[in-house]
């Protein structure tokens, strides 16, 4: 690679990693312009070294571990040097930048505050609900009600969870870092399910101020692509990135003009975001060969059936109900089940829909929950059992969690009479 060629990528790397690299040196030096000094020099040491060494496979990483370099020079040189021996045991190794020791220090390029702050809410000592609760609460800014309702659980039984959470960290000292090996492999199931929630907290909010959130859901979705880079191998991770790439591409078309919700067989598919779309068949495709889908994987392929239609009628709906049936095996739930429902009542009619709708209702477990309703109007509506499906709609509208939601069944219930 010439000399032109590699400051053109220095540039393009810098473009990229410059935000988490001085975020990664804020957290280790903690004063901000410090780390854009530090990250200054890191630039100034690749502009000097790569035209002559060629660019390091883990740019971000090599620039990362130069300016750790020179935090440590500076340490050295200041008064702290002992308080920050104690605090940074391990970053006071004499650092070489060799591409061998680049290469051992591979995972050390995350530097995301965000991300950290995650994975330390998502530590063994605490239980899944526990980490999902409070990386809620500290990461996305909810409320106790909003996870509540994500959760379809009390506001009660959230608080506790955040409650203990909190003191079981505190005793256990946990630091706030982003773990390494075994460890994060073991941590990265619950990491997964949080930034799904936050994603769906941005795509289907449970407050009534909006919507739809779409600052939360770019949020999951860059947390999702900074894990995909350091989880190359795991099929779940690709599985979400296009699991939430294929949903954000609806974003523009989920509300009209007024700002009502529009359902997904009346959006304008023409202003779906093509360019998401492809990116999430590509990450889809990643995860197909990585091995036997998941959960997010088998979703992200219902959603890629909606993605590849042009119009609703070219929907294979069958093909949807497959995956469905797939879904249900390996995560087992009403919610599922309901969508499985939808899906199958639409591949072949709703009579096979209503009977599970029902079948679902006599188990109980989603008795509070209005999209059960809402979709057991619809069935019954298409059956042309319009007093029944009236009920069914006005039932999901006194269940349903913000007035939007409640007008629009009460809408559909109008329209029957």
């Amino acid at each position: 690679m010439g000399t032109a060629e590699t400051l053109r990528a220095v540039e393009t790397v810098w473009r990229i990693e410059s935000a988490r690299l001085i975020a990664g040196l804020a957290r280790l030096t903690r004063d901000l312009s410090q780390a854009e000094e530090l990250a200054q020099e890191a630039l100034e040491a690749a502009l000097r070294q790569w035209p002559d060494d060629g660019v390091p496979r883990n740019p971000g990483g090599w620039l990362m571990a130069a300016g750790k370099r020179r935090a440590v020079d500076g340490f050295r040189r200041s008064s702290m040097i002992e308080r920050k021996h104690r605090e940074l045991a391990d970053e006071l190794e004499p650092v070489d930048l060799s591409a061998a020791t680049i290469e051992e220090r591979i995972d050390d390029d995350i530097g995301d505050e965000l991300l950290a702050l995650i994975f330390t809410a998502c530590h063994p000592v605490l239980g899944t609900e526990a980490r999902v609760a409070l990386t809620l609460k500290l990461v996305a800014g909810l409320s106790t009600a909003e996870i509540a309702s994500a959760f379809l659980i009390s506001e009660t039984t959230v608080a506790q969870r955040i409650v203990r959470a909190k003191k079981a960290l505190a005793n256990a000292d946990v630091g706030y870092e982003v773990p390494r090996g075994a460890e994060r492999d073991a941590r990265l199931s619950s990491v997964l399910e949080v930034i799904y929630l936050i994603f769906s907290e941005g795509y289907s909010p449970a407050a009534e101020d909006a919507w739809t959130r779409p600052a939360l859901c770019e949020e999951a979705m860059r947390l999702g692509r900074i894990l995909g880079g350091l989880a190359l191998a795991d099929a779940e991770v690709h599985g979400l990135i296009a699991l939430m790439e294929l949903q954000a591409s609806r974003l523009p078309t989920r509300t009209g003009p007024d700002g009502a919700p529009v359902l997904l067989l009346d959006q304008d598919r023409s202003r779906w975001d093509r360019t998401l779309i492809q990116h999430g068949l590509k990450a889809l495709a990643v995860a197909d060969r990585l091995g036997p889908p998941g959960p997010y994987a088998l979703q992200a392929a219902i959603a890629a059936f909606h993605a590849r239609a042009l119009t609703p009628d070219a929907t294979d709906w069958a093909g949807i109900a497959a995956r469905y049936d797939d879904l249900y095996r390996v995560l087992p739930s009403p919610v599922v089940d309901l969508n499985r429902a939808v899906a199958k009542a639409m591949a072949f009619g709703p009579e096979v829909g209503l009977a599970l709708v029902d079948g679902i209702i006599a188990e109980g477990s989603l008795g509070d929950y209005h999209l059960l309703f809402s979709v057991r109007g619809e069935f019954l509506t298409r059956l042309g059992r319009n007093s029944e499906a009236r009920a069914a709609l006005l039932k999901a509208a006194a269940l349903a969690r913000s007035d939007r939601e409640r007008k629009l069944m009460e809408e559909r219930a109008a329209a029957l009479g």
